[in-house]
Parts: structure tokens; C-alpha cells; sequence
């Protein structure tokens, strides 16, 4: 186990700034129990999860992270355990049924009731249909739908029991508004969503709770780490300036803390940004409209005549032209800062 709390002198200093109150403490907390409530964050090693995770912490969760990259896990521990959180890992693949089955056994034989449970894990493939092949979807599918699915499954028996638990899934706006070159990820996205509304319904008047998150763009750094496939540079330098813009993108920390507590208190639904809710509502009310503007938007991105390699977004920048990247090196400060702080750098 991770476990340490640093002095005020102690040259090691967590990554994640820390705000003076957390504004909603865990629900979760019994006044009988001296133990703190245990959190599972599914996708817990870096980006989004890892800011969860650090939320979580501050408001008295014990924690217990998870993700395929070990070397991750260990890095994402350590910057919890730097900023005083009790934290343990645990190596998973969400989109397998059987080891999500058998991690929630082993984590609540060893710590006890997982109260609260928020699967992050994803995966963002980025360019036109031409290029993508169908292992795309499926990779998109197993991960963002089936992943979610797995691991609520598994924990809904025992908070059932118990009559009490939060789960939040992190979906996206993508899983509310159909964005081009961003298919597989919004077909994933869609489904999530869906099921997490619906599994909220199900779970009515358990004491189980479902928030069904759906993020706009936040500046974690991601993009580094998202797949392109096409024409990589120019679908590297429209997605990555989207993820780190102000105007566009919020600041990732900011929409940890929202989300956060829509979780704990029980909501719905949890949209991040305004620009998020807008785009949601507009395209509820005026469809064809909104099908007009992607319809353009479309007709502007970046083309590709066939399928060809997929490649990280670190790679992708590599592959641009020494002015392009001077641009969009300036253009992206911000998200490759956060990239820096949130474990989004390769391994």
C-alpha cells in the first residue's frame, strides 16, 4: 500500500494543486465507522482519473486505482501518496468480464465495501471513416461500453446489499452530440450513456445511486495519448488545439471537482462546460441544424483515402513540419503543461 503524508519542508510535492476545502465531503462517510469509505477509480493512472482520484482523496475516500500499465499505476501512486492520500493498485483490464469480476472480490476481501466506484478508463481513436477499420470500434466498444458494464455489474450486487454506493460513469459530450472524425468514440460514448441512464433507473430506490458524467473538452493532456489515423499531423493539430484552448477546453482540475460531487450527492447527470450544454441542448432541439454544422465541419477536416497505421498523439506531433509544430506547440501550452502534472506522457 501508498500511504504517506508529507511534511510542510518535504522537498516532494504533489503535482495536483490543492484547493484550502473540498466543497462536498463523501456522502458516504458513516459516523459509526472510523474506517474511511473506499473508492475504485477504473482508469485511475493518469489524465481525468487520476484528477478523480486526487478529488476523491481530499475529501477523506481511501483509494484504489486501476489500469492495464503497471509502470502507470506506479507513477499515478506515488503523486497521490505525495499529496497525503491512501492509495493502493491494482493492474486490470476493464473490457475483460473476469478479471473486473474477480478484482472487485479480491479489493473488498482485503479492504472492505467498495462504496464508490467511477470507471474512467478510455480510449480516443481520431480521423475520417476512410482510415478507420472495424478493430477501432471494437477496441472503442470493449473499452467504453463494455468496460463500464463490466465493472457496474460487479459492484452492484454487494451495494445493492448493503443498500448504499455511488457509481459514476464518465462518458463524454461525444456521447450526446455526434462530432465528426470521432466515430468509434462516439458510438462508444452513445451506448455508455445510455446505459448509465438506464441502470439508474433499474437501481431506483436501492440506495444506489448512478451519474452518468458527460465531459467537454478539459485540458488533461490526452492528447498525447489519443490514437490518430489518416492524415496524422493534420488531425493531431485540430483535436490537440481543441484540447488545450481556454476558450474551448476547461480547466481539467476545475471539472474534477464538479464531477466529483455530482457524484457523491446522487445527481443524474453531470455536464461540465457550458459550451458542452449548450451544443447538447441545441442539438436536442434543432437536429437538422446541427447536422448542417457538422456537415461542414466534416467537409473541412482532414481526408484519407484508405485505412493506415494508428500512431499516439506524440507521435503524430513528431510527424508534423518544423513551422506546424512551432504552432502548434504555441497554440497547446496549456495542454501539454497538463500533460506534464497528470501522468499523460508516454512511458
Amino acid at each position: 500500500m501508498h500511504q504517506n503524508v508529507i511534511d510542510d519542508d518535504d522537498p516532494r510535492r504533489p503535482s495536483v494543486r490543492q484547493p484550502a476545502t473540498a466543497s462536498i465531503r463523501s456522502t458516504m462517510t458513516s459516523t459509526a465507522s472510523p474506517v474511511a469509505p473506499l473508492a475504485l477509480v477504473m482508469g485511475g493512472s493518469r489524465g481525468f482519473g487520476l484528477l478523480l482520484a486526487h478529488e476523491l482523496g481530499r475529501r477523506g475516500h481511501r483509494l484504489v486505482i486501476c489500469a492495464r500499465d503497471a509502470d502507470a499505476l506506479e507513477r499515478a501512486a506515488a503523486d497521490l501518496s505525495s499529496a497525503g492520500h491512501d492509495v493502493t493498485t491494482e493492474t486490470c483490464d476493464v473490457t475483460n468480464r473476469d478479471q473486473v469480476d474477480d478484482l472487485v472480490r479480491r479489493v473488498e476481501e482485503a479492504q472492505g465495501p467498495i462504496e464508490v466506484m467511477i470507471c474512467v478508463a478510455g480510449i480516443i481513436q481520431v480521423g475520417p471513416l476512410e482510415a478507420l477499420t472495424r478493430e477501432h470500434f471494437t477496441s472503442a466498444i470493449d473499452t467504453m461500453l463494455w468496460g463500464p458494464i463490466n465493472i457496474s455489474l460487479a459492484v452492484v450486487p454487494g451495494m445493492r446489499e448493503r443498500k448504499r454506493g455511488r457509481i459514476g460513469l464518465i462518458t463524454s459530450v461525444g456521447g450526446l452530440v455526434s462530432v465528426p472524425h470521432l466515430l468509434p468514440y462516439c458510438s462508444a460514448k452513445f451506448g455508455a450513456v445510455g446505459f448509465g441512464r438506464g441502470l439508474r433507473a433499474e437501481l431506483a430506490g436501492s440506495g444506489v445511486s448512478v451519474t452518468t458524467v458527460a465531459p467537454g473538452l478539459m485540458r488533461t493532456g490526452s492528447h498525447l495519448r489519443a490514437h490518430f489515423v489518416g492524415n496524422h499531423p493534420a488531425e493531431f493539430a485540430w483535436f490537440s488545439a481543441g484540447a488545450s484552448l481556454p476558450l474551448v477546453s476547461i480547466d481539467a482540475e476545475r471539472a474534477a471537482a464538479q464531477v466529483v460531487s455530482g457524484i457523491l450527492v446522487g445527481r443524474a447527470m453531470v455536464v461540465t462546460t457550458p459550451l458542452a450544454r449548450i451544443g447538447w441542448r441545441i442539438d436536442a432541439l434543432f437536429p437538422t441544424l446541427t447536422s448542417a454544422v457538422f456537415d461542414l465541419a466534416a467537409q473541412l477536416l482532414p481526408g484519407s483515402s484508405a485505412p493506415a497505421e494508428t500512431v499516439e498523439g506524440w507521435q503524430a506531433a513528431q510527424r508534423m513540419s518544423p513551422s506546424g509544430r512551432r504552432v502548434s506547440d504555441a497554440i497547446t501550452t496549456l495542454g501539454r503543461r497538463a500533460a506534464d502534472r497528470f501522468n499523460e506522457h508516454r512511458s
